[in-house]
């Protein structure tokens, strides 16, 4: 039987970099990988027997602007929960401390739209569009 756990932690740039490409989201270098985990306000891991199977990190200004991000699940253990488990623990982290008038928003790498609507997030076209340029 596994040994699977939820907790408040920042998973290690090595073990975190390894986690996006299995989960399928795009990659980052160790250096971009340790400065970010460095600058999260908060984060979750889940870990099964102490392998990293799930993570998900909030990142911003502390004040106006909150973003969550890396919201990841190894394939192994998608559809389990996990998805869920983690997102609720992102925003259960946003209801504590963001104040009233913060914008929180997320960017998804691929097709999750279903688990964000769940936390009431919305598509913001055509009011907004998002933009991105990558380094």
């Amino acid at each position: 039987m596994s040994d699977i756990e939820l907790k408040s932690a920042v998973p290690g740039p090595d073990e975190y970099c390894a986690l996006r490409v299995a989960a399928g989201l795009s990659s980052r270098t160790p250096i971009a990988a340790r400065l970010g985990l460095e600058g999260s306000l908060y984060a979750v891991c889940v870990r099964d027997e102490g392998a990293l199977i799930g993570m998900g990190r909030v990142v911003g200004d502390g004040g106006c602007n909150f973003e969550i991000v890396d919201v990841a699940v190894h394939p192994d253990y998608q559809r389990q929960g996990f998805g869920y488990q983690i997102m609720e623990a992102l925003m259960e982290y946003i209801h504590e401390y963001a104040p009233e008038s913060a914008y929180v928003s997320l960017i998804a790498d691929h097709g999750a739209p279903a688990l964000y609507e769940k936390f009431g997030f919305e598509f913001m076209a055509p009011t907004s569009v998002a933009m991105a340029k990558r380094i």
